[in-house]
């Protein structure tokens, strides 16, 4: 179980004033998110963690940039556990001046149901 916090937003607390806890789907949302958001070597006990998204904000996406992000986000969700291997994720991808859309749908391991999980990454 994880502590309930979205990338980019505050810890969540319960009405008591306690840490929230997370787990289940929301907690694979939240853990596929904070990876795809964080830049390589903003972990220091974790260097390699991370797929730096927020880099491309702001690119052309061109074929070869797209099937880039799509290989990046891809190879880094396989890391997830609570993402299974089989079906592979499906993932679609658009952008403009300021803004990177991202729509992931992948199967949650523990409960073997498809899920979408679309965001955007923006500056």
């Amino acid at each position: 179980m994880d502590i309930y916090h979205y990338f980019g937003n505050d810890i969540a607390v319960n009405v008591n004033g306690d840490l929230q806890a997370v787990d289940g789907l929301t907690e694979s949302q939240q853990r596929i998110l904070r990876r795809l958001l964080t830049n390589p070597g903003d972990y220091i006990w974790h260097p390699n963690y991370g797929a730096g998204l927020p880099r491309y904000v702001g690119q052309a996406l061109s074929t070869s940039k797209y099937l880039e992000i799509k290989g990046l986000i891809n190879s880094q969700i396989a890391l997830e556990q609570s993402v299974a291997k089989t079906p592979a994720p499906v993932i679609s991808l658009a952008a403009n001046q300021t803004s990177l859309y991202c729509t992931i749908q992948y199967t949650e391991a523990a409960s073997k149901t498809l899920q979408t999980l679309s965001f955007n990454v923006s500056n």
